[in-house]
């Protein structure tokens, strides 16, 4: 079974009846499910998964006001509640597994992936979030939210980044994926330099991966779970992902050059179709300022092209 679809039945079968007999007024008053660290949280897992922090695991996530009224007697009572359930003993957590799950209070779950106290509002807040932070924040699945507090933080991070963020992060990822693929790494095969050929086309794939979950309005995962993630995306992802795995299977040098090069037309095509740029230019980085060239802000606008 998934650890999602098992966390949800928990919480359906196990907490929901439970919390609602023991507070019934408070019932209101919360957001269940889970959110952050773990495959699961992706719909990824499989039976390698279930080696470590698999269980039937779930988050209760309460206001400040609430977790302060009753917070702790919560969290009290939920530990009291059966652990083992369909055939899983609880959950099997690890040496740094040990915050996936109970009592939160809303901002201070979030704190935990954005280091801030509320949601980000303005672009220095935006621009130095770390993406896959904001991939942990967003993913797995609220069960239940009672009074809407919890969701209404999610839909501020999940609508993806401000205008002028995501442009400086499209300019600088097309000047990236055209230094390390389409520039270095030929330069670096043609000189015999296999491990840094190899590091050129890690970082294209990397950044040019990135590419394609921006486009989709999206926040690149963790980098284990980054090409698979790709097959999810509307915007090229299902016909980038082969073209991703052929580069790590091929060791022909053309092939990969030629790969490289479908993959950074497809993105330029889009880039294209998006109104973000107006080159005609077969070269990622030729794009690079026509995207930075569209950011409103000024400051943003005049930084450096290289910098997220």
């Amino acid at each position: 079974m998934k650890g999602l679809d098992l966390s949800r039945r928990y919480w359906e079968e196990i907490i929901r009846p439970a919390l609602q007999a023991e507070f019934p007024d408070k019932l209101s008053l919360i957001a269940a499910g889970l959110v952050g660290d773990g495959s699961e949280c992706y719909g990824f897992d499989d039976e390698i998964s279930q080696d470590h922090d698999f269980g039937p695991r779930i988050f209760i996530w309460l206001t400040e006001t609430d977790y302060i009224s009753f917070g702790k007697e919560l969290g009290n009572f939920l530990n009291s509640l059966p652990k083992s359930f369909l055939g899983y003993n609880g959950v099997n957590t690890s040496q740094y597994g040990d915050d996936r799950g109970g009592v939160y209070e809303i901002s201070r779950f979030y704190k935990r992936f954005t280091g801030l106290n509320k949601a980000p509002s303005t672009l220095s807040e935006w621009r130095f979030l770390p993406e896959v932070n904001l991939s942990l924040a967003t993913n797995g699945e609220v069960f239940y939210d009672g009074n809407g507090a919890f969701s209404d933080y999610r839909k501020t991070l999940s609508a993806g980044y401000p205008q002028d963020i995501k442009l400086k992060k499209l300019a600088a990822r097309c000047m990236k994926a055209a230094q390390s693929g389409q520039y270095n790494y030929p330069r670096c095969k043609k000189r015999g330099e296999e491990v840094a050929a190899l590091l050129a086309l890690s970082e294209f794939i990397d950044t040019a991966a990135s590419l394609i979950y921006l486009l989709n309005n999206r926040y690149k995962p963790f980098y284990k779970w980054l090409h698979r993630g790709l097959t999810a995306l509307p915007v090229l992802g299902g016909k980038c992902y082969p073209l991703f795995k052929r580069l790590t299977i091929n060791d022909g040098f053309f092939d990969c050059q030629d790969t490289i090069e479908e993959i950074s037309q497809l993105i330029i095509n889009e880039l294209q179709q998006q109104n973000y740029t107006d080159s005609r230019s077969d070269f990622l980085l030729d794009h690079g300022p026509e995207i930075q060239r569209r950011i409103n802000d000024e400051q943003l606008r005049f930084a450096p092209l290289w910098s997220d």
